[in-house]
């Protein structure tokens, strides 16, 4: 069985070369951490979690938990970990980034069949099995060569990170914890603002002065992940429908919804740092400490980290892939991750997951396979590969990349919240079909 190359040890490569390695394959896995550092990282394990320790909504019926449920079933080496180290965050999956890094690095340096390369890739293999895995921080090097074999222009987005701050330096007697609506309890930490600490605090972030970009002649912001600064200059209001929302949490001296209010979620098993949801941004570190401090309860905030900027890259999937991950002008040559244009750390995870399998597919001259058309990761698949834009652009996982239901069961079923459970019991079945069959094959191939 011929050898594959995985280049990028986040979670799409640490996935795609589990699954090869599960296999049967036999994998080089290149990381070039902490040879080469990257302006978001921290550390040099693997699947290192930069921005968020979320991995959003594990609640059943959502296209989240369909996503995670499929990964799940598929022995996901990520979502193995995010089991063994998640810390509570009411209906949605958080981990202690920490003890996930560190859980997924032990798993694969201890697989026989993985070999754990600490290099920068600087060119794509020739005539090799190939999966280049290496995310939104792809270093110029290699920027440059996907360039030259896709052909196109850099395509390019800023993403941020938000802030983390300790726990025991948050004023509790303001403070209160509670989830929205009461699901999932106290998982948070909750700081209620008056009409008038709102305003106060608005006109100092709309005021307060942000690192300049650079290198860059524009700003392709992610929707999903707008800087707080940038959703505030869109209108007075616009936080408080946003990351700010107040609906569903009551003060408990009142009894009433707040004005306007900051969550912070809970970031490691310790319990004692808390990062501001939604709270991702690019202002001067100065004036972060000086503009959250107006948030009540965060008067005397310790910063553990800051919000920082950085670039995001990502191929013009469309033109580039097909829904097998493969490259159309070279069978032997998968991309999966952020750099395909799926946004989100268990998008990336599932076409890790399915890159990984077909590299190993190609390794033992196997066809290669599309996961179900009604699943999540074959929604996700579809979309980078086939979608008609002239603008292609990142996206998460929805109920609108999947296939729609039947006419019959939509005219049954008018409740969305009914049609949404059907369809995500609908997948798991075919997923269910679908990877049994792909067992069999794997084991007659082992037999």
């Amino acid at each position: 069985m011929k050898e594959i190359n995985v280049i990028g040890g986040g979670l799409a490569g640490v996935e795609a070369a589990w699954q090869a390695a599960e296999s049967g394959a036999k994998v080089k896995l290149y990381e070039m951490r902490p040879v080469m550092q990257t302006p978001a990282h921290r550390t040099d394990k693997l699947a290192e979690i930069v921005c968020s320790n979320s991995l959003k909504s594990d609640e059943i019926g959502s296209a989240p938990y369909l996503l995670k449920e499929e990964l799940r079933r598929g022995k996901s080496v990520v979502m193995e970990a995010a089991e063994a180290t998640k810390v509570p965050a009411g209906a949605a999956l958080a981990v202690d980034r920490g003890k996930f890094s560190e859980y997924v690095t032990e798993k694969i340096e201890r697989h026989p069949n993985i070999e754990l390369v600490r290099e920068e890739v600087k060119t794509i293999p020739a005539d090799e099995i190939t999966i280049i895995a290496t995310g939104p921080l792809t270093s110029e090097a290699l920027t440059l060569e996907i360039m030259k074999m896709t052909g196109d222009d850099q395509l390019y987005f800023y993403d941020a990170i938000a802030p983390i701050v300790a726990a025991d330096s948050l004023d509790m007697s303001i403070a209160f914890k509670a989830a929205r609506y009461g699901k999932g309890g106290d998982d948070y930490i909750n700081c209620p603002m008056t009409r008038e600490q709102y305003e106060t605090f608005y006109n100092a972030l709309v005021e307060a002065k942000s690192v300049p970009l650079k290198r860059f002649e524009d700003t392709k912001w992610f929707e999903s992940c707008l800087p707080i600064e940038e959703i505030a200059r869109r209108g007075v209001d616009t936080l408080r429908f946003g990351p700010m929302k107040p609906k569903g949490l009551y003060v408990p001296a009142t009894g009433s919804e707040p004005y306007a209010a900051v969550q912070l979620r809970q970031e490691n098993l310790m319990a004692d740092a808390y990062s501001l949801v939604g709270f991702q941004n690019h202002l001067k570190y100065g004036e972060q400490a000086r503009v959250l401090r107006l948030i009540p309860g965060m008067e005397n905030a310790e910063f553990l980290q800051y919000g920082q900027i950085h670039r995001n890259t990502f191929i013009n999937s469309p033109k580039i892939l097909t829904a097998s991950l493969q490259t159309k002008k070279n069978p032997k040559l998968f991309f999966a991750g952020q750099i395909t244009g799926v946004e989100g750390y268990i998008e990336s995870v599932g076409t890790g997951w399915l890159s990984g399998l077909n590299a190993a597919r190609i390794a033992k001259n196997e066809d290669t396979i599309a996961a179900p058309t009604n699943s999540a990761i074959g929604a996700l698949c579809r979309y980078v590969s086939n979608v008609e834009t002239k603008n292609f652009q990142p996206v998460n996982i929805t109920f609108g990349l999947l296939e729609e239901l039947p006419l019959e069961l939509r005219k049954k079923h008018r409740n969305k919240r009914e049609r949404h459970n059907i369809q995500v019991d609908l997948a798991l079945k075919d997923w269910d079909e679908w990877l049994s069959a792909i067992n069999r094959n794997i084991l007659g191939a082992r037999a």
